[in-house]
């Protein structure tokens, strides 16, 4: 090595210390920023190389230090598992806040709930048989009719307000989806022109992978990078973003709770394209809200809900007006859906039959028999206790997969920070370091050059 060529070495050691030194100082800025995956300057030798002058001899050493990149400390595999729990977690969240708010506008048990106001009603009924002549106790009996009628109704509402909710909660998450797509996709175009013109894109990726993971927790988004540097993205195995493209989706189907249970088009999620095919989701938020808006017998948690409503009314109507037989009816249903057009007919307390035919005006064994109906083993009671604790069950058994799905995605992602996120201690380590290199490496230019300056300048002049 020659003494111009020591100076060159030198200098490399500056150059690859300082660039090192900047890439700990970008990871200590960032150590508190979400998102943001450490960084490390790679550093290699340089060769010495094959060529050979006419005043060499023996071998050569090396010309120095470079750095050969700037690497980005992320794992791909743990990227993957955060994104695949998060999707299921998101799902399930979503399952179970539809569940939360379905509980609390059932509201059983309570004292002012439907399962209170039928009971009541078995005892006005009761009341009626045991006094049959009395017209205050058949005007108690037509007011507690019509309190069923009105919970029933209120009750029904109240999931249909809840449908209403979560179809409109469901299309604006899919705007997001198409927003988190745009962005993933002018992201892709951007990191591949850096990369291309040999630049570093980390922050780009970071900000990538932040995307697609909202886009994962919102429509079980997966994955796959190109050798370009682009991230194609999926949903249901179909591409919602390749490279710099990204492809759109909208809600379609039936705008409100009594179109689904009339038969109609269901709510889905289209591609906005020429034959506007549905969208599959393999997990995500929006999955669990189309779950809760799903027809009934496809697993549609308000929709099915709301046809226990129905099926309560009507049986409240058939089975009340069927023991009554031609002294009835009680009740009538209009058109659908039942459980808002449950009405008392009766409005005169003096028309409430009571007494089985020909048995005289002090019989109540007509009253005493649908009264009966409180501990009817199919009857309107039974009915609604078996829907709630079905409801409860239900709920319950989709806390409980949430929370552990919760806590799957939470390790993992603890996983990926404990990988990637900054340790200040470590930093502050590797900056003492490349700071003493770079003292060293002034300290070998600073001798270089004092060795040049006595043979340049002193050569000769010995012993003068």
């Amino acid at each position: 090595m020659s003494t111009f060529s020591g100076l060159s070495t030198a200098l490399s050691s500056l150059n690859a210390q300082r660039i090192a030194m900047e890439v700990t100082g970008q990871n200590i800025a960032n150590a508190n920023t979400v998102g943001y995956t450490r960084q490390r300057a790679e550093l290699a030798s340089v060769g010495a190389g094959q060529t050979a002058s006419l005043f060499s001899e023996g071998s050569k050493i090396g010309n120095g230090v470079k750095v050969t990149d700037v690497s980005r400390l992320g794992d791909i595999f743990l990227d993957a598992r955060v994104r695949a729990t998060t999707s299921s977690a998101a799902f399930l969240a979503a399952r179970a806040d539809v569940y939360t708010r379905l509980e609390s506008a059932v509201s059983e048990p309570s004292d002012t709930g439907i399962a209170s106001a039928l009971s009541e009603m078995w005892s006005a009924w009761q009341d009626v048989a045991k006094a049959p002549q009395t017209l205050a106790t058949k005007q108690v009996l037509l007011e507690q009719s019509k309190h069923v009628s009105a919970s029933i109704s209120a009750g029904y509402s109240a999931i249909e307000t809840q449908w209403s909710q979560v179809r409109t909660e469901a299309a604006a998450r899919v705007s997001d989806v198409n927003a988190l797509a745009d962005g993933v996709a002018e992201l892709n175009g951007q990191i591949r022109q850096i990369l291309v013109s040999d630049g570093n894109a980390n922050e780009l990726i970071d900000q990538r992978n932040q995307l697609i993971t909202q886009l994962s927790n919102l429509a079980g988004a997966t994955v796959r990078f190109q050798e370009n540097g682009t991230a194609d993205v999926y949903v249901g195995g179909n591409p919602l973003v390749t490279a710099d493209r990204a492809q759109h989706m909208k809600i379609a189907g039936s705008t409100d709770l009594a179109g689904v249970l009339a038969g109609n088009a269901p709510v889905q999620i289209v591609w906005e394209r020429a034959g506007e095919p549905v969208v599959t989701f393999d997990g995500g938020e929006i999955q669990g809200k189309l779950s809760a808006l799903a027809p009934v017998g496809q697993g549609g948690i308000l929709t099915e809900a709301a046809e226990q409503y129905n099926e309560l009314a009507r049986q409240i109507a058939s089975q009340i007006n069927g023991v009554l037989g031609s002294e009835g009816p009680l009740f009538a249903i209009g058109t659908d859906p039942a459980a808002r057009n449950l009405e008392v007919v009766i409005t005169n307390p003096a028309d409430v039959p009571s007494a089985t035919p020909g048995m005289g005006e002090y019989d109540g064994s007509l009253a005493d028999a649908v009264s009966q109906l409180a501990n009817a083993e199919n009857g309107p009671s039974q009915l609604f206790q078996t829907f709630v604790v079905g409801l409860g069950v239900s709920a319950k058994a989709t806390y409980n997969s949430a929370i552990v799905a919760e806590s799957a995605r939470a390790t993992a992602q603890n996983l990926q920070i404990a990988a990637t996120s900054v340790d200040i201690d470590e930093e502050t380590v590797n900056l003492l370091t490349y700071q003493r290199g770079y003292q060293a490496a002034s300290r070998v230019m600073t001798a270089i050059d004092e060795m040049l300056d006595t043979l340049i300048n002193r050569t000769g002049v010995v012993g003068r």
